[in-house]
């Protein structure tokens, strides 16, 4: 059994994270010791995937919280509030970070009756609690979602829901570890993922490690490949889900979902209940980030665009209800019509 890969962790009061933005021509660790940095780790995507950003802004919040150099309670807490903040503002579009954030002001506000230094150690031990819960929920969602693989078929998986994306297990990787570790013959098509290749870069890497047969091909070649027989199903994570059931996920997802619509390929969304935004009645409500042209028009250092064109980068799109077949979650194998179901599931 190959070790998990832990992307982010907390260690001697530093929080510690793989620089995905290396992999896979480099793993390495990277240890910060000011909130600051970890906030741009959130936003420069060295950290990335919905639930590790939320686990990494639990750490980050905890980490800040220890260096505020104030004793009296309401000026330790105004000063919490602003880190909240700055948090708040790294990434716009994945949920899991602003329920996060949200939990680590609620252990804050629960333990304002003790004094700084016990309202410190609460932080840590509820940032701790968020990342080892992570691992917990992921290997239920994995438990759930491999009840719907067969043996001997093909997933096709789009950008990269695994370990990496978590706090170590993986939400659509975890369906395909969870059914290849119970004995299942599972084989993997990776879509590159462009602009940033996570698909290839990462998932890829992931699979490899797992020794989970896997081909990349790149986004264009998906309708291709379903015409000729290879894919059985699709499993992608998400960063937003709302309460109808559309998907927020990276961009490029929504077109595979019309894909597989179109060649009969059930179409599954993997990701924890955390990741539902029950304060959105439908996708129109979920905000896109629209990230940086130069991801779409360098290829690390070097311009691959004539210069002066325009850049259109959404780094999300929205997949609609009606091309998901299920969400698997922690709690069990959402199905339509979700709009009655998901809240079902909630209560």
């Amino acid at each position: 059994m190959i070790a998990d890969v832990r992307p982010v962790d907390w260690e001697n009061g530093k929080v510690k994270l793989i620089d995905q933005t290396r992999i896979p021509e480099d793993f390495i660790t990277l240890e910060f010791s000011d909130y600051r940095d970890v906030a741009e780790a959130i936003r420069s995507m060295q950290v990335r995937g919905a639930p590790a950003i939320g686990v990494t802004a639990a750490l980050g919040i905890a980490l800040g919280a220890q260096h505020i150099d104030e004793v009296e309670q309401e000026r330790f807490l105004d000063r919490f509030y602003q880190i909240a903040e700055e948090f708040r503002t790294t990434r716009p579009t994945a949920v899991n970070l602003f329920w996060a954030i949200d939990r680590m002001i609620r252990a804050a506000e629960e333990n304002s009756g003790a004094s700084v230094d016990s309202m410190k150690s609460a932080l840590v031990r509820e940032a701790l609690d968020i990342l080892e819960k992570d691992i917990e929920i992921n290997k239920r969602i994995g438990k759930h979602g491999a009840e719907l693989l067969s043996d001997g078929n093909t997933v096709l998986t789009h950008c990269n829901a695994g370990a990496l994306a978590t706090a170590g297990y993986g939400t659509a990787l975890g369906v395909i570890r969870h059914a290849a570790e119970s004995g299942k013959k599972i084989s993997v098509i990776a879509d590159e993922t462009r602009p940033r290749l996570q698909g290839m870069k990462l998932t890829a890497w992931e699979l490899v490690r797992y020794n989970i047969p896997v081909t990349v091909i790149t986004d264009n070649m998906a309708a291709w490949a379903m015409s000729k027989g290879m894919v059985d199903c699709v499993v992608v994570g998400a960063d937003r889900i709302a309460v109808n059931g559309d998907t927020a996920n990276k961009v490029g997802t929504y077109g595979v979902a019309i894909l597989a619509k179109e060649h009969n390929i059930p179409f599954y969304v993997a990701a924890p209940m955390s990741t539902i935004d029950f304060s959105l009645p439908d996708g129109a409500h979920i905000p896109i980030e629209e990230r940086c042209s130069t991801e779409v028009t360098h290829i690390g250092d070097v311009r691959i665009a004539p210069e002066g064109v325009s850049v259109c980068n959404p780094s999300f799109d929205v997949t609609p209800a009606k091309y998901i077949s299920g969400i698997i979650t922690e709690r069990g194998v959402i199905r339509p019509p979700f709009d009655l179901n998901i809240k079902e599931v909630d209560d």
